[in-house]
């Protein structure tokens, strides 16, 4: 899986954990203890899931559903691929120390065949520790390059493949960009999203994990200023991208 250049890998390592109270974050050796209840739900990715926060605009969105019941943490380092993340080891730590419902997996494109297959077999090596720990594998499908706009297809492909070969959840976000269709609002930088394409992300999250459908919420991005008609729209493109993805597995 090639690094790409806008991922810079920073000399720290980014471990971000977003309590129920929101805003508690910083690095910590052990897994968080969320309390019985609770629906814990653990990101694991690079930059494409810390920028802009996706593991907290998911959890403002269910909150404004109406929904109080989950939880998130999140292990994302810059420029990290699945295999990264399992060398390194506290991914497979916190899923030994804490039970968790959900495991989100992103890492970059995964578009060219050798991609396709790196994606296929880290999902693998995951899976029989995410079961361990009781939870659902779930791959987040991201997006290419503003350059390699044409790799859509791919990644949608690359991404459906690797959760059909653990039996886990699929979450269409990088097709919900396609189905919005004007990509520059988009892309931040070229690879990272704007505020606007981490909301379709956590849109299309919170339907697949928590069934909570994008026209339920109010017409506003949480710490954004776009207008109502702009994020009417956006909504519109996650339910396209939800609808024509439902034959994929979805949780019970």
């Amino acid at each position: 899986m090639p690094s790409a250049p806008l991922l810079l890998r920073a000399a720290t390592r980014y471990a971000l954990i977003v309590l129920v109270g929101l805003g508690a974050c910083g690095s910590v050796a052990t897994a968080p203890d969320f309390g019985a209840g609770r629906t814990r739900i653990l990101f694991v990715g690079n930059s494409l899931t810390y920028t802009n926060d996706l593991p907290s605009m998911l959890l403002r969105l269910a909150r404004l559903a109406g929904d109080t019941t989950i939880s998130v943490a999140s292990i994302a380092e810059p420029d990290y691929s699945l295999e990264e993340h399992w060398n390194d080891g506290q991914v497979a730590r916190w899923l030994q120390e804490r039970p968790w419902e959900y495991v989100v997996l992103q890492q970059g494109s995964s578009a060219l065949p050798a991609s396709q297959d790196h994606l296929r077999a880290w999902t693998n090596r995951f899976a029989p520790l995410i079961r361990a720990a009781g939870a659902e594998p779930v791959l987040l499908m991201v997006w290419p390059f503003q350059t390699r706009l044409f790799d859509f297809p791919n990644v949608l492909t690359s991404y459906r493949n690797a959760a059909a070969s653990v039996g886990g959840l699929f979450v269409p976000a990088g097709d919900a960009w396609t189905a919005y269709g004007a990509y520059d609002p988009l892309y931040s930088d070229g690879l990272h999203p704007t505020s606007r394409g981490t909301y379709l992300a956590a849109l299309t999250l919170l339907e697949r994990l928590r069934g909570i459908r994008p026209d339920r919420l109010p017409p506003s991005i949480p710490g954004s200023a776009a207008d109502s008609a702009t994020v009417r729209a956006l909504q519109r493109a996650a339910i396209t991208a939800l609808d024509r993805n439902a034959a994929y597995p979805q949780p019970q």
